[in-house]
């Protein structure tokens, strides 16, 4: 117990020095170039005391639980005995279990980012509910979900990340010329806030014990990369989800023009035979 109080209270400490050159910049603002108190100053040190204690727990977790835990599904996942070819020579279909595994881990750790979440909700309302909160969610977690796995097929079968990101950028340039311009920048941060507190720490375990446990890989230069790809294809499915919505209500409207100029010949017909 007093060595996890110790680790705990380092941590913070840690975490204190790490924060404090942001509280010295928004103080110094705030006295010398602003020269204005702060409101609800008592507030604002239960804040802070609250965020440096936020952090200090979150980074814990991530080297007590979440690094440990990606790691060792990676290997579980990656274990011939598992696999059932134990003696064999593993191909890269081998892996499908790895796959799964990484796209379900993408979608669902995109699905419950807090960065995420709030940039979904303040696009909802001011777009005056145009763009869905749900709707951006789930199309950034597909997103997500597409790129982590096919960047662990990338760490399975050796292929140069450049290739992936060269290619999918050049989809990204296509699209913005077809995207509804006010939407393109909202498709562009969507790629940033992937990564954050919960889908980071996930994802670089995945990717660093997938690079640890497939032969012939190296973790340094293969187990890192899943994070550019994450920030990538989520730029790419909203700008689809975009498309997508704005052609639906294209067709909508076409529809309804459609239907009021039948109603409307149908009037007129009606009218004709009255009148003869």
């Amino acid at each position: 117990m007093e060595d996890v109080l110790i680790r705990v209270l380092s941590v913070f400490l840690s975490t204190l020095r790490d924060v404090a050159p942001i509280i010295i910049l928004l103080v110094f603002f705030q006295y010398i170039i602003l020269r204005k108190p702060i409101h609800n100053l008592r507030r604002a040190i239960e804040g802070f005391f609250y965020v440096v204690a936020g952090l200090a727990l979150f980074l814990i977790g991530l080297e007590e639980a979440l690094f440990p835990l990606g790691e060792v599904m990676a290997q579980q996942l990656t274990s011939p005995d598992f696999m059932g070819a134990a003696g064999d020579v593993l191909q890269w279909h081998d892996y499908y279990w790895i796959y799964a595994f990484a796209a379900a881990i993408g979608f669902s750790t995109t699905i419950a980012e807090p960065s995420l979440i709030a940039v979904a909700m303040k696009a909802s309302e001011m777009s005056g509910g145009a763009i869905s909160s749900w709707g951006l969610r789930i199309a950034v977690a597909v997103g997500v979900s597409i790129s982590i796995a096919l960047g662990a097929f990338r760490i399975v079968t050796g292929t140069p990340l450049h290739v992936y990101m060269i290619a999918g950028y050049l989809v990204v340039v296509v699209q913005t010329m077809f995207t509804p311009k006010w939407l393109v920048p909202l498709a562009y941060d969507s790629g940033g806030v992937t990564t954050s507190t919960v889908t980071v720490p996930l994802v670089t375990a995945l990717g660093l014990g997938l690079a640890t446990t497939v032969p012939g890989r190296s973790p340094l230069i293969d187990g890192f990369g899943l994070i550019a790809l994450a920030s990538l294809f989520p730029m790419i499915t909203v700008m689809s989800y975009a498309q997508i919505s704005a052609w639906r209500a294209q067709r909508k409207n076409f529809q309804g023009e459609n239907n009021e100029s039948d109603n409307d010949n149908d009037n007129d017909n009606e009218s004709a035979d009255d009148g003869g």
